[in-house]
């Protein structure tokens, strides 16, 4: 069985979630792991960190880590087995996002909303 290879102190070198940012922090950190699993820090198959490890590096709380593994469950990222067992069960790419986008433009140009206009709305949400 193969396991995520960890970085110095036995992390994955994720980065600590933002408590400025407006977005959620399990929202954050589900983004994070997904960033790491893209950069190839974690390959489907391979085990993740147990979720108390993966606070601790993050500087969160188990909970907070346990909801974003959740929402990586539902998106097919993360299988969660028996125990504590978390693994890399696929890859989350740009499709995904490419397929929001497309759906998002779909809806703007319903409602009247132009490219350019839509362009603008999004540059002016908060980062």
């Amino acid at each position: 069985m193969s396991g995520v290879k960890p970085t110095e102190g036995g992390g994955m070198g994720l980065t600590p979630p933002d408590r400025g940012d407006p977005m959620l922090l399990h929202e954050q950190v589900a983004a994070e792991i997904r960033r790491a699993i893209l950069d190839g820090e974690a390959r489907p198959g391979e085990r993740l960190p147990q979720a108390r490890d993966l606070a601790a590096e993050l500087g969160v709380n188990t909970n907070t880590v346990l909801r974003a593994l959740r929402a990586l469950r539902d998106e097919g990222v993360v299988e969660m087995g028996r125990g504590r067992s978390i693994r890399v069960s696929g890859r989350p790419d740009r499709g995904a996002v490419a397929l929001k986008l497309k759906e998002l433009v779909e809806v703007a140009r319903r409602h009247g909303v132009g490219r350019d206009d839509l362009v603008a709305m999004i540059e002016r949400l908060p980062r």
